[in-house]
């Protein structure tokens, strides 16, 4: 593996595969296993310290933050790709334009999305049919995260920019810091200032600084050629032209899904604080089994875009059959695990046997088809690190939002169980699984690695 003993960048155009598709993911694994810690201390501390209906209003709030920040993590991901093909390439030129590009975007989106997410909490709680026993804290949760969505987003563009040159270490280091502050800091407002769910926003809001504050520091204080200089900050239309290309697309599937989850949150909403306490506290343990999910899936898309840039087109297929054996064995061994220690995890959280109930049907029926999402996120991180932003987006989008609306829709025409959710769930996965095996097999995406 060619990596610059300056630097952790890695040029993945070279050396062993598995090594390192390995050694790129496991960093991922770890800094998303920090960004999970964020919301699963917040939800643990709420649940102990607060109560159910607490948990309940930021367990609610959770998919509508998804919602907007959606489309900017596509971005991101557009980003990453786009300087991933010039780093393999090594045209460095176009590595530093697109980066002043990303930085300016980066900063005027965020200021937009803080804004709109501050003035819109209200009425978006009240279209998703908030209970009024949540609202108030649901809405308190919101205001004060999206007052502080910028540093978020700055965080989140810088560390794709490192990952897209091979670096997924330092984002790791970042994050993990950022994540024992939040700890510390969630303890400090609540147990000890008692500031209820203000408290564990605000805590949110300063961990997300400092995360921020740290991979600009590196972006600038970088002697390579991804360096950011603030004092030359542009925008070059042709460099955002090709970040926009790629990135919304994926931008929108983000947004799609997430508004697809707000939906279902509305449904699971019409069942109670109980259904939403128990689908707020999986969705805290369900990050934590897709950590290595979503992390392969990225670093096939930062792998897959040096070698096309590269022009490395074998390394490209190999490289899909090794990550789809690592990431379906991986995820099959957590799957078994979480299925035998759910019920006592999910004690954690609450104590209250209706929401544990409820935790635990979850868990006999979504858990044991986690490894269809595995073979979707390595086909899908290949096809868009190849460029091919727009057929992932319409696959995914079409299986994971429209088919399980669809389904969750008829099924609940005929029956009143909250269980229909999870058949949705789990059929929208294998048809999502099957569309992306057969366009990966005679899709217009393998043009790119005949030029």
């Amino acid at each position: 593996m060619e990596q610059n003993k300056q630097s952790n960048t890695t040029l993945m155009t070279k050396g062993v595969i598995w090594k390192q598709l390995l050694l790129f993911s496991f960093p991922l694994i770890l800094g998303n296993l920090f960004q999970q810690l964020y919301n699963t201390v917040d939800s643990i501390v709420v649940g102990n310290f607060i109560g159910s209906y607490a948990l309940a209003a930021v367990g609610s709030s959770t998919s509508i933050i998804n919602v907007l920040i959606a489309l900017f993590m596509g971005l991101t991901i557009g980003a990453g790709v786009v300087i991933s093909q010039y780093f393999g390439a090594e045209k460095e030129v176009y590595v530093q334009e697109t980066l002043q590009t990303a930085a300016v975007f980066t900063i005027l989106f965020g200021f937009f999305l803080s804004v709109l997410g501050v003035f819109m909490a209200d009425p978006i709680l009240t279209w998703i049919h908030t209970p009024s026993s949540v609202f108030s804290q649901a809405s308190i949760y919101l205001k004060i995260f999206f007052s502080g969505i910028f540093f978020l987003l700055i965080y989140n563009m810088g560390a794709a920019l490192l990952r897209a040159v091979g670096d997924s270490k330092t984002p790791l280091y970042y994050l993990g810091a950022a994540s024992i502050i939040n700890i510390i800091l969630d303890l400090l407002f609540v147990v000890v200032f008692h500031l209820n769910v203000m408290g564990v926003a605000l805590a949110t809001l300063i961990s997300q600084s400092i995360a921020a504050f740290l991979v600009v520091r590196k972006l600038v204080l970088s002697k390579e050629n991804f360096r950011l200089d603030l004092k030359a900050l542009k925008i070059y239309p042709i460099r955002l032209k090709r970040i926009l290309l790629l990135g919304i697309p994926t931008g929108i599937q983000q947004m799609v899904i997430s508004l697809s989850n707000v939906i279902i949150q509305a449904y699971i909403n019409k069942f109670g604080a109980t259904a939403m306490a128990g689908w707020g506290i999986f969705s805290k343990l369900d990050g934590f089994l897709i950590l290595p999910i979503l992390s392969f899936g990225l670093a096939m898309t930062t792998y897959t875009g040096q070698n096309v840039g590269a022009k490395k087109t074998d390394r490209v297929y190999q490289g899909v059959r090794v990550c789809m054996l690592m990431n379906c064995g991986l995820c099959i061994f957590m799957s078994s695990l979480f299925y035998i220690t759910g019920n006592f995890v999910f004690q954690i959280f609450t104590r209250e046997p209706e929401v544990l109930k409820f935790c635990a049907l979850i868990i006999q029926n979504m858990v044991p088809f986690y490894f269809l999402l595995a073979m979707i996120h390595v086909f899908s991180g290949t096809i868009s690190g190849a460029g091919y932003s727009l057929p992932s987006m319409l696959i995914i989008t079409g299986n994971m939002c429209i088919l399980r609306i669809f389904l969750i829709w008829l099924l609940s025409s005929k029956y009143t169980d909250v269980s229909v959710i999870f058949y949705a769930y789990v059929l929208s996965w294998l048809g999502c699984m099957l569309c992306f095996a057969v366009y990966y097999f005679k899709g217009r995406w393998r043009r790119v690695l005949e030029v």
